[in-house]
């Protein structure tokens, strides 16, 4: 991993001229709200008895926070941080339903990714934990579970003011129609660093990972 900041090279890059109009917005950040089909995750989650439904949507979201460079890119100043890895930041709710966060660190295998998640979740789950941001700082993609609502609209506490450039998602309260399982899924990005192609490709990416569950959580 290379320790010294990237930035984007800004005169050449094709969106300057969309990222000098968005980044002086007083509310910069879109979102698009869907829903997916997680009856295959479900069924190949159980099969592989290897973590949690939710570890697994979480794995995927990370994965393709990866893969697809706009959402590593971060505002500093006038300039565009390109982070090498991101990871996920969620939210956690505790043994006193206040709530905490928990950082899932980025990992290819998701055998490994479910162990520390586990883990992580176990002890931020507790009363006493610490009330703490996750780590990372920027490299990281903020999550959230609302498992009571499935929501067909979803907006984020932010910092007010254009420089949080955090990717947030959100996820929801599955829901059974027929033979199916749905759930909403939220994406919130700042406009100034990606557009509806760049959030439709993840959400699009994401639909993929459901349709093939096991390529995706038996790679390595």
């Amino acid at each position: 991993m290379n320790n010294t900041p990237v930035y984007l090279d800004l005169d050449t890059w094709p969106r300057r001229s969309a990222f000098e109009l968005f980044r002086r917005y007083d509310i910069p950040c879109f979102n698009l709200c869907t829903r997916v089909d997680v009856t295959l995750l479900k069924k190949t989650v159980k099969e592989l008895g290897i973590g949690t439904m939710s570890l697994a949507y979480h794995f995927i979201a990370i994965r393709l926070g990866n893969d697809i460079e706009p959402f590593r890119y971060r505002l500093e100043g006038d300039r565009v941080r390109v982070h090498d890895v991101v990871h996920g930041g969620t939210t956690v709710l505790r043994e006193d339903e206040s709530i905490g966060f928990a950082t899932l660190e980025h990992q290819r295998s998701f055998a490994e990714f479910a162990k520390q998640g586990a883990a992580t979740l176990a002890k931020m789950r507790r009363a006493d934990a610490p009330f703490e941001p996750t780590k990372h700082e920027t490299a990281t993609l903020h999550m959230s579970a609302v498992p009571w609502v499935h929501f067909s609209s979803y907006s984020n506490a932010r910092q007010w003011g254009p420089h949080d450039s955090i990717p947030k998602i959100a996820f929801g309260r599955i829901d059974a129609e027929g033979d199916h399982l749905w759930m909403p899924l939220s994406v919130e990005v700042h406009h100034a660093l990606m557009d509806g192609l760049h959030v439709g490709r993840f959400i699009q990416g994401f639909e993929a990972a459901l349709k093939d569950p096991m390529t995706w959580l038996t790679q390595t």
